[in-house]
């Protein structure tokens, strides 16, 4: 699993041996079931995440009501809003599926920059991907209608709406189960 980081960091930026070697030796890699909830509304964000098998689920709780934010599949990075930064977060990180992650803190990363300069740019870079893909959901979001997105998500990640369920969906789409359900009714018709 330890390789796994390495291969996502790859297809990002080269990295040295000594690098590989490195990241591979400093992983911290631990497996969470189904449900367990590693971040809790109001609790201090000090972990960073990256997924490598399973499926967490960032979800904030209003008026009552979860509403879920994000999906973070395998070769995805977690870095939850306020992380390191010692304030309380405002939303939940829970595994939708058996999951397992390698762990980060702000202490450990201050001390692979400080040992191996180049890491920072390794994460600079890691960064500007992430930043990159919140601004196409968030563009998405924006300007595409509940179908439409419903549509881009099945073409972007096709096994997600076969891996969490339904009215999580709906509501990462912004919408309610039943019309998911309807929407799905429609395409299914039209495929006929």
């Amino acid at each position: 699993m330890e390789n796994e980081m390495v291969k996502y960091i790859s297809k990002h930026v080269s990295l040295s041996e000594e690098l590989k070697a490195v990241i591979i030796e400093s992983v911290i890699i631990k497996s969470f079931k189904k449900g367990t909830i590693l971040l809790r509304e109001s609790n201090i964000s000090n972990e960073s995440y990256f997924v490598l098998k399973g499926c967490i689920r960032s979800y904030l709780i209003k008026d009552g009501e979860e509403k879920t934010l994000e999906f973070y599949t395998e070769e995805q990075p977690i870095v939850p809003m306020g992380y390191g930064k010692q304030v309380p977060s405002e939303h939940f990180l829970e595994c939708v599926e058996d999951t397992i992650i390698s762990i980060g803190t702000p202490e450990h990363e201050n001390e692979m920059f400080r040992k191996y300069p180049q890491f920072e740019s390794v994460c600079r870079i890691m960064s500007e991907v992430m930043l990159a893909n919140f601004q196409e959901t968030f563009t998405n979001y924006k300007l595409m209608t509940p179908e439409e997105r419903y549509l881009a998500l099945l073409k972007n990640r096709p096994n997600l709406a076969q891996r969490v369920p339904q009215y999580q969906l709906a509501s990462y789409l912004a919408i309610t189960p039943q019309s998911l359900s309807r929407i799905r009714k429609r395409l299914l018709k039209q495929t006929k």
